[in-house]
């Protein structure tokens, strides 16, 4: 159990039946009346973000977490298939547990946080940024390759399709952010 004095940001509760990990929190001591702390809270399965306030000195339960790395092995219709690299244990976990998972390749590095006591998997994450080659494009017009404004759409060898600008041809290596799937770089090879 903890209490409102050992709030921190990132500490993971329970909190009406659900796991939330605490976004931001302010001790609050008005004038008149008891003190309270402030929080925001982000519900770990759902990702929604919600408000709320404790009483100075309420007791919570801590719930603890262990982030762990895992490997991408494959998908199939069970979900998304991982391996630890350490222990070499195989899981699957659920295709919607990862926003925009089509942007991953085999053998990428992806994180997982498990619940420690109960060994369940609660969030997953890619890393910010993956590299991903071009395997299919329009070819850019002459005179508007140069524009990095203009974009055209490109496939990537996971199948996904991003946007791109027109001087990306097929067989390049770009970098897409996995958060909002924009282009942010071609790599030099």
């Amino acid at each position: 159990m903890a209490s409102t004095a050992d709030f921190r940001n990132g500490l993971c509760i329970k909190f009406k039946d659900d796991i939330y990990t605490i976004v931001s929190f302010l001790h609050v001591k008005p004038g008149k009346g008891p003190a309270f702390v402030r929080t925001k809270l982000r519900n770990v399965k759902s990702g929604r973000v919600i408000e709320n306030t404790f009483n100075s000195g309420v007791k919570v339960e801590e719930v603890r977490v262990e982030r762990r790395q895992y490997q991408f092995l494959y998908r199939d219709d069970m979900g998304l298939n991982v391996m630890n690299n350490e222990t070499f244990e195989q899981i699957s976990i659920p295709e919607a547990m990862i926003d925009n998972n089509d942007l991953m390749k085999e053998g990428q590095m992806i994180e997982i946080q498990f619940h420690a006591d109960e060994e369940v998997p609660l969030t997953a994450e890619m890393p910010e940024k993956v590299e991903l080659t071009i395997v299919s494009t329009i070819e850019g017009e002459k005179g508007n390759t140069a524009s990095s404004t203009a974009l055209k759409p490109a496939t990537v060898e996971t199948g996904a399709e991003v946007m791109v600008p027109m001087f990306i041809n097929e067989g390049d290596v770009i970098r897409v952010s996995t958060s909002d799937r924009s282009y942010s770089e071609r790599v030099k090879q």
